[in-house]
């Protein structure tokens, strides 16, 4: 058995890595398995890092330019890690450095991340020993880490109220931001397409289900096609996709400069100021676009024959109601970030601390499973806070569209709502909106992962 581990790391080693390193690898070791994996997971960590001619193989130049790369980048991190200045790393530097960037762990769980790279048995660790421990191994450091259980913006479920995404410097300097932000947008419209008749049904239960309308799910698929044909499933979807594309832009765009007026220099920002920051980006987007999720809302409601088309209806509302009609429920818009964003992240964070606590031994990485679950779990939380908000922003943008209707304040809607249909009327089509997280989840994630291969985008 050791015979046969020796000659397939021999193979192994053969296949990639440079000549002029055999006399360093090919050592009378009998390497234990856990070892040989930890070796053939690093010799193809590097051969995909530094094969700049993509042949497969990883000559000796392209080997030392992976390396001095590889060096400063783990010389900014060491940097990012030693608080005091002192020129070397202590357990406590990095639970706060750790807890600072959102994951929680102990001094326990330190001195033991500490004792794997402690070459002397100081209980701290030096530039030297932070190298040479990083620089041949593949073990995550900090930034893998965090990376791993960033909440992304791929998680679509048609709501643009989270937080956005994080990008390194790097990729912020190498321009790869735009492209990630390209594959979330394309699984933001696939994923909404797919589930596009159950975010119409939701509308439309906000707006006309009631005591004495007790619109059901299957009654209301019904319904629809009964009027319009299969084809009525996905009406306001068009508007729904077009806006994904100029609100993820205005988004990052003032999320970024909201970092820069906190005036913090981390490459992630603490939770609290995550939070902060996205809630204002949040506002600004969903401001500047506005107008077309009034268009939206009146594109689901219509009736067959009543618009020609976006342009039509935007036209319709403007010469009937003015201007002010495409700020309808902006209010209760506004308002429902907070709540939304708020939980969405504050649930993310502890499901996320919980399985680094329990589950996180060997590795940080958790998995695609974990991420999409804790990913759907945090999303379905903030949306039930935020809810009853949605819901009277839905029924103030469509109130000029039911003939008769009152104009009432978002504050008489809530008290309109609790004395004619009770607490629950607040939460009309929850049932059909939470029908749809999991397929938009999962969808989202699939066509974002082979967007990013499509262009070119490193996994993180």
């Amino acid at each position: 058995m050791l015979g046969e581990t020796q000659t397939e790391f021999e193979y192994f080693e053969s296949k990639g890595l440079p000549a002029g390193l055999k006399s360093i690898f090919r050592l009378s070791l009998f390497i234990p398995s856990q070892e040989f994996s930890t070796y053939r997971q690093w010799k193809q960590k590097i051969v995909k890092a530094g094969d700049k001619d993509l042949d497969g193989q990883l000559d000796f130049e392209e080997f030392v330019h992976y390396l001095q790369d590889h060096e400063k980048k783990l010389r900014l991190v060491f940097k990012s890690l030693d608080k005091k200045n002192d020129g070397r790393i202590d357990a406590q530097e990095i639970v706060q450095s750790l807890r600072d960037l959102g994951v929680k762990i102990s001094e326990q769980q330190a001195e033991k991340i500490l004792k794997s790279m402690d070459k002397n048995g100081t209980m701290t660790i030096d530039w030297n020993e932070w190298r040479d421990y990083h620089l041949l191994h593949p073990v995550e450091n900090i930034p893998e880490i965090i990376l791993y259980w960033k909440h992304s913006t791929i998680f679509d479920v048609g709501e643009n109220l989270t937080v956005p995404d994080e990008f390194t410097v790097e990729e912020r300097q190498t321009g790869m931001w735009w492209r990630h932000l390209v594959a979330g947008g394309g699984a933001g419209a696939v994923s909404r397409t797919c589930t596009a008749p159950l975010d119409r049904l939701k509308v439309l239960m906000q707006v006309h289900a009631s005591r004495s309308n007790n619109m059901c799910i299957i009654g209301g698929f019904t319904q629809m096609i009964r009027e319009g044909g299969p084809r009525s499933l996905w009406r306001g979807n068009g508007i729904n996709v077009l806006k994904i594309a100029p609100e993820s832009a205005i988004k990052f765009m003032a999320y970024e400069q909201i970092k820069r007026f906190i005036g913090t220099d981390q490459e992630m920002l603490r939770i609290h100021e995550r939070l902060l920051a996205g809630s204002l980006a949040g506002a600004i987007a969903q401001s500047s676009i506005y107008p077309m999720e009034v268009l939206k809302t009146r594109m689901a409601l219509r009736k067959t024959g009543q618009y020609s088309g976006m342009l039509d209806c935007a036209k319709n509302i403007l010469a009937k109601e003015g201007m002010a009609a495409f700020y309808k429920g902006y209010i209760p818009n506004m308002l429902g970030i907070i709540p939304y964003a708020g939980i969405d992240l504050a649930v993310y964070e502890t499901l996320k601390n919980t399985w680094l606590q329990r589950y996180a031994v060997n590795s940080a990485d958790p998995g695609v499973f974990v991420l999409l679950a804790c990913g759907t779990i945090s999303s379905t939380c903030g949306q039930l806070a935020s809810y009853p908000l949605a819901l009277v922003r839905t029924r103030m943008q469509a109130q000029a569209s039911v003939e008769g209707a009152p104009e009432v304040t978002m504050r008489g809607l809530f008290k309109h709502i609790l004395k004619t249909e009770g607490a629950f009327g607040l939460y009309r089509g929850l049932a059909p909106n939470f029908m749809k997280v999991i397929p938009a989840v999962s969808i989202s994630y699939v066509v974002y992962e082979n967007l990013k291969m499509t262009l070119g985008v490193d996994s993180r």
